[in-house]
């Protein structure tokens, strides 16, 4: 836990946290978008907690994920996001109506982890906000990931099987640092373009699996990436 998440944490009222798998603040003033917003992402398996104004969100603490709207009746948005940077350490995701290119890259700029744009899939939303939780998980561990025998080294860049270095360029070494994000569990290409590429990679798939390929040939082994045809990939340790 890093130390302005600690502060942030003592300084304010604590969300109270059941037994869901990341505890959301929903950050949202209409009613009719914020509570089945709550419910959908309860029966995703978030645990969320709704407050309707700047002040009530920079007043919680406890939360692991933020979903922010920027049109809130007592604060503008990006100055809001700012000030939750400043004091929580956690993904936050912009979750608005504007869709201008202008408020994205602002938002990103000013420190968002992600912009979805209203209206939104839900499945779609709670995708997201599993990948951004995966990319600050603790539980991932900062600096190096270990799947068996192999190992991504995040502070030093570098990849090892059996330990012997293998030589990645940067974009194998994103997505193979994806995939091993979450052993076992399955990527899809959409999410592999947006998180390895770009939030509006506008190329075709095609280069995913020229870069699996690689990565297979590379690590030794072609067990180690294993394909869901049509859908995407995940890493698992051959067998």
């Amino acid at each position: 836990m890093s130390a302005r998440r600690a502060t942030a944490r003592s300084e304010a009222p604590r969300c109270d946290r059941d037994n869901g798998d990341v505890l959301v603040l929903l950050v949202e003033d209409d009613d009719s978008i914020a509570v089945p917003m709550a419910a959908g992402l309860r029966r995703q398996g978030f645990d969320v907690e709704r407050v309707a104004t700047g002040r009530a969100a920079l007043a919680a603490s406890g939360y692991e994920l933020v979903l922010l709207d920027l049109g809130l009746p007592d604060a503008n948005g990006f100055d809001l996001l700012r000030k939750l940077r400043a004091v929580a350490d956690v993904p936050i995701i912009i979750v608005s109506a504007r869709d201008d290119e202008v408020d994205r890259v602002a938002g990103l700029e000013a420190g968002a982890d992600d912009y979805v744009v209203k209206p939104f899939s839900l499945r779609e939303l709670a995708a997201r906000m599993r990948a951004v939780s995966r990319r600050s998980s603790p539980a991932a561990g900062p600096d190096r990931q270990s799947v068996g025998p192999l190992v991504v080294d995040h502070r030093e860049h570098r990849v090892f099987v059996e330990d012997e270095e293998v030589s990645l360029t940067p974009k194998e070494f994103d997505l193979l640092s994806l995939l091993a994000a979450d052993p076992g569990a399955l990527v899809s290409r959409k999410e592999i373009l947006r998180e390895v590429w770009d939030t509006n990679w506008y190329g075709t798939t095609r280069t995913v699996d020229v870069h699996v390929a690689s990565l297979r040939k590379k690590l030794g082994h072609a067990g180690w990436i294993e394909t869901s045809r049509g859908v995407g990939f995940r890493l698992v340790i051959p067998t």
